[in-house]
């Protein structure tokens, strides 16, 4: 399982990166301007900046809804740097976008997919990623983590190559969960990565271990 980490914080992406577990980023305008960054010259820089710090694919988000305007913002995005990922929205000409920048051989993640049929759409046009909300499910009382199980059951059945993304992701226990069920990646804040760390056990048997070993010197 991938993990990815969801911010424009570069310190907390180099926090994640340090701890040797991070295999990408995904960020948006909302998170961008979050961190302060506005601006379209501004915002092309933070991807870079991203960039230099990770190893792995870093999603960028297309602001356009119409066809024309997703491959002109996607372009000049793919142009940045070679781990850039095209951010595509869960519409009809995102999916063209998606299409068409799969056949230039141009990673995509189809974002905003609440329904196992849009993420069938979007592994038909031969996206990377397909990013379901399972937070925002969740908030209106909804099994997020059922549609990634619908989602991975109906790629299972056809050998779809695209990966499964688990997004807003809230808490650890949805890391855990999704890898239960067999998403391919997970992204969210550094805080439900870093929470798998936490066990109390852990830290009272580390306690007693240095304790015994202070005795013995």
């Amino acid at each position: 399982m991938k993990f990815f980490i969801d911010t424009a914080n570069l310190e907390q992406i180099k926090e994640a990166q340090d701890m040797g577990i991070l295999d990408g980023v995904t960020t948006n305008p909302s998170l961008m301007a979050k961190e302060g960054i506005t601006g379209t010259d501004n915002i092309l820089k933070h991807y870079v900046d991203i960039c230099q710090i990770v190893d792995g694919d870093v999603s960028a988000e297309v602001i356009s809804t119409d066809f024309e305007g997703m491959v002109r913002e996607g372009e000049a995005l793919a142009e940045l740097h070679d781990q850039i990922v095209i951010k595509l929205p869960m519409i009809k000409d995102g999916i063209k976008a998606c299409k068409y920048f799969t056949d230039k051989g141009i990673k995509t993640n189809v974002t905003l997919v609440f329904s196992p049929g849009q993420a069938l759409l979007a592994a038909k046009a031969g996206a990377t990623y397909v990013s379901p909300f399972i937070g925002r499910l969740d908030d209106i009382s909804t099994d997020g983590l059922n549609l990634i199980s619908e989602i991975r059951h109906i790629y299972d059945n056809y050998g779809f190559e695209t990966q499964i993304l688990a997004a807003s992701v809230r808490h650890t226990m949805h890391v855990i969960d999704c890898a239960k069920i067999g998403a391919d990646v997970m992204t969210g804040p550094l805080s439900s990565i870093a929470g798998l760390l936490k066990h109390p056990l852990t830290d009272i048997g580390l306690e007693k271990f240095l304790a015994d070993y202070k005795k013995g010197n």
